[in-house]
């Protein structure tokens, strides 16, 4: 016998995107009767709503406050299912996708289970190819398994969207609705401190379109490392020491002019390691575009995607911790 699976899908003007991801899980081939699909929509003011109503198998709940975590709260607590499955309207899932999941859900004792994430282009421009490449690369975004790939099934400290075993909320509680970013990343972090564990599959892959502009690459990594020192002070530690890597990059590019200012021999160091830097990202990028075969524009774009993701989380990170100690709100305006 099957369990009763309930999907749930934070939602805020998705109309370029919503139709194909419900049409991905409507194509399961787990237990149609089993599996429940609530969409907790923000506020839609584009088509996004209309095309959910076309779906008779879509519950749609209203969220005024529009933020992921406070979606994710309405949805578990309405949720009938043994299994809470997080789903990201700009993705699309493989029709094993809910029964795999449940599986190796059950065979692990996992609390929480998820796949490997392809990062595709919004659009087939070279510049949306670069984001895409850049955002799933360990130049971009370090050993993150999920993003880069696993060759085995392995225990890690996240996962994309997740599915969780719902009394995984009754115990630890639920998302952080204070976090507009980073929510997944406390709620999972706070899952292993009480004994919980999280595995990544590796034979299974969703397709995770990625942003279509530079600046909504850069808002979104200002986001989520902004959102960071406010994660690390509420788990009282660091999830990661990865995140730290950018924050050291920027305070090194800060640092090094005001150090340089008061003692000028500084400032040699300083242009020493941002030519290091700029090295890296070029050689990188030259060998993406060769091993990718990419047109010769991608090689343009490549290291500007690298700058920014770098620099972006950094800066983010810095003013979140200026945040921290002043005492000011995190609330920002979200970027997709």
């Amino acid at each position: 016998m099957q369990d009763l699976v309930s999907i749930i899908i934070p939602c805020l003007n998705e109309e370029g995107y919503i139709k194909s991801c419900i049409e991905s899980i409507l194509s399961q081939d787990y237990q149609k009767d089993l599996i429940e699909i609530l969409v907790v929509d923000g506020g839609s003011n584009d088509n996004t709503l209309s095309i959910l109503k076309s779906f008779s198998e879509v519950t749609i709940i209203n969220n005024p406050n529009k933020i992921v975590p406070i979606s994710m709260n309405l949805g578990i607590k309405e949720a009938k299912g043994d299994f809470i499955i997080r789903i990201d309207a700009h993705c699309l899932y493989p029709k094993n996708y809910v029964s795999e999941l449940i599986k190796n859900s059950v065979a692990l004792n996992a609390d929480n289970i998820g796949c490997i994430m392809e990062t595709l282009p919004a659009n087939d421009s070279s510049k949306a190819k670069a984001i895409a490449i850049g955002i799933s690369h360990p130049l971009g975004v370090g050993n993150s398994y999920f993003r880069v790939g696993s060759s085995k099934t392995r225990e890690v400290d996240t996962v994309p969207f997740g599915c969780y075993k719902k009394e995984v909320f009754k115990k630890i509680g639920y998302y952080d609705e204070e976090l507009v970013r980073n929510q997944d990343d406390e709620l999972n972090a706070r899952l292993i401190q009480n004994g919980g564990k999280i595995f990544l599959l590796s034979n299974i892959i969703l397709k995770y379109y990625a942003r279509d502009t530079i600046t909504k690459v850069y808002n979104m990594f200002f986001q989520y490392g902004l959102y960071k020192p406010l994660v690390n002070k509420k788990l009282k530690k660091p999830a990661t020491i990865r995140q730290f890597i950018p924050l050291l990059f920027v305070l090194n590019i800060i640092l090094g002019g005001l150090i340089s200012l008061f003692f000028p021999p500084f400032l040699y160091f300083t242009l020493f390691t941002l030519s290091l830097y700029i090295i890296l990202i070029l050689w990188v990028s030259l060998k993406i575009k060769i091993n990718k075969k990419l047109k010769s524009i991608t090689l343009l774009y490549l290291p500007v995607i690298f700058f920014v993701i770098h620099f972006s989380y950094g800066w983010g990170y810095i003013k979140g911790i200026i945040r921290i100690l002043t005492k000011q709100k995190f609330n920002v305006k979200l970027n997709r």
